[in-house]
């Protein structure tokens, strides 16, 4: 990669030119080499410029992944226009309303999510204009190749605690450093195939995207429906980003150790890891990386080092290079460095909310141990209070997953006229195992006080929230809310 510090080469662009004949996309029936790759791009630019599309223009991709995804971005990001990847999954009226935020008024929307919204204000540019894989070669593009490193690159919408998302502006050095740091802890090689398991909507799914092309890895786009495990078999996988759901389903769908050996890396994210899941897929030998990041600090910020040990991969890892981080008296954790982003957009207002030394408070709560490894404790904003007591969720569900049965816990409160707010518990088994309500009192009541065991406990849902990695804690404390009433 040739860069310096205030000028980027598109990594698409030097990728090809070093592994033009590797693969780099692959997917169901479609393997796109480097070269191709570059092709695709190339040409996309072109007809995104004969669009319309300026450098600077905030343009909407309204998708799930597919094999068009990656071109249609990286050919924007040439252009010098700002990708707004937003999740098809959440409601037409929630779309237009995040479009209204960030003042995006043009929308690449090819599973027609907006078809029936008659707003005028939109322009669509339809993806089957633009991308032509059959086309013949184009040389001399006039398009943008380098790029600063300060230049406005993505805007990406939380799916934390925040109840409204928040819409977090990127640059091509963010993206670029994440990914460098990254790949000095976890080698990505070329001929490695990372899988494309995460939505391009959210910053983990865009990190592979970078982490790949530096490495001139390849990115596996699944089949609809295909399981993590399928496409594992099916296509080589090397590489996965996976979050709590998806590796308890994996380890459900019978990976053994011999899928397991083909493995190189397997990074978790999204959330905290119950303890039972990584101790589960530490014994049949998964290369497990866990990590602590955020979307303002374009995905991770601390993550595990190779081979380390099951008492260090219940932690959240080392400081990775291009990052900051400190811990202040109250154990908040506060970040910096060439990952932070460029702050919250707001029509057309960005705020970066920083200290004087430029440190960004996360909300989250951690300490780190005598190695130097980070254990996130919670978050302070889902601290609540039950009879004068400070209850934090995070506490309880560490108690609940360390019930052989349970493979993911969230609690959150619902209220109550004589104590306030009091602990509601949303758990998932493992199937095959029942747990009652008084099995898991009698066994929380040897951890924990009585005012910290839940009142009630519920199957936790599938789906917690639209298109979220991690649980959608509003959404779950207005369903406690809900199955409260239907109580006699």
């Amino acid at each position: 990669m040739v860069f310096s510090m205030n000028k980027i080469r598109c990594p698409l662009n030097a990728a090809a030119e070093r592994h033009e004949n590797l693969p780099a996309l692959i997917a169901d029936n479609k393997v796109i080499s480097y070269g191709e790759y570059e092709q695709l791009v190339a040409s996309t630019a072109i007809r995104l410029k004969e669009a319309g599309v300026a450098k600077g223009e905030r343009v909407a991709i309204v998708s799930g992944n597919g094999w068009e995804y990656p071109i249609l971005f990286f050919a924007l990001l040439r252009l010098g226009a700002v990708v707004c990847p937003i999740s098809p999954r959440i409601p037409p009226e929630a779309i237009l309303s995040l479009l209204d935020k960030i003042d995006c008024n043009t929308v690449v929307d090819p599973v027609d999510r907006l078809s029936t919204q008659g707003s005028d204000k939109l322009r669509r540019i339809a993806l089957d204009t633009i991308i032509k894989p059959r086309e013949s070669r184009v040389d001399n593009v006039p398009v943008m190749i380098d790029g600063d490193s300060d230049r406005d690159a993505t805007i990406i919408f939380t799916s934390g605690s925040s109840a409204h998302p928040k819409a977090v502006l990127h640059s091509v050095g963010n993206h670029h450093y994440s990914a460098l740091g990254s790949n000095k802890n976890i080698i990505v090689q070329p001929g490695d195939r990372w899988l494309m398991s995460l939505p391009l909507y959210h910053v983990g799914g865009l990190g592979i995207l970078f982490r790949t092309l530096l490495a001139g890895a390849s990115v596996v786009i699944p089949a609809y429906k295909e399981t993590i495990a399928e496409s594992i078999e099916k296509h080589d996988v090397t590489h996965l980003s996976i979050v709590s759901t998806q590796l308890y389903r994996l380890l459900n769908d019978g990976l053994g150790h011999a899928q397991a050996g083909q493995l190189k890396a397997v990074l978790l994210g999204g959330s905290a890891v119950p303890a039972s899941l990584i101790t589960r897929a530490h014994k049949i030998g998964l290369p497990l990386y866990t990590s602590y990041g955020l979307t303002e600090m374009t995905s991770q910020v601390t993550t595990t080092i190779p081979g380390d040990s099951l008492e260090h991969l219940l932690t959240s890892g080392k400081l990775l290079a291009y990052r900051n981080l400190k811990l202040d008296d109250d154990k908040e954790i506060f970040v910096k460095g060439e990952t932070l982003f460029k702050g919250y957009v707001d029509g057309a207002v960005t705020t970066l909310p920083v200290d004087d030394d430029g440190w960004f408070r996360t909300g989250d709560l951690g300490r780190l141990n005598s190695d130097g490894y980070l254990e996130v404790t919670g978050r302070k904003d889902n601290m609540f209070i039950s009879g004068g007591e400070n209850i934090h969720p995070e506490e309880i569900e560490h108690a609940l997953c360390l019930l052989s049965g349970v493979s993911e816990a969230v609690v959150v409160p619902i209220e109550d006229q004589e104590f306030g707010f009091r602990p509601v518990a949303f758990i998932r088994s493992r199937e095959g195992s029942r747990i009652d309500k008084g099995e898991i009192v009698s066994y929380l009541e040897q951890y924990l006080p009585r005012f910290k065991i839940p009142v009630s406990f519920y199957e936790l849902p599938d789906e917690t929230g639209q298109g979220r990695i991690k649980p959608d804690r509003h959404y779950l404390a207005k369903l406690a809310e809900d199955l409260k009433q239907l109580l006699p």
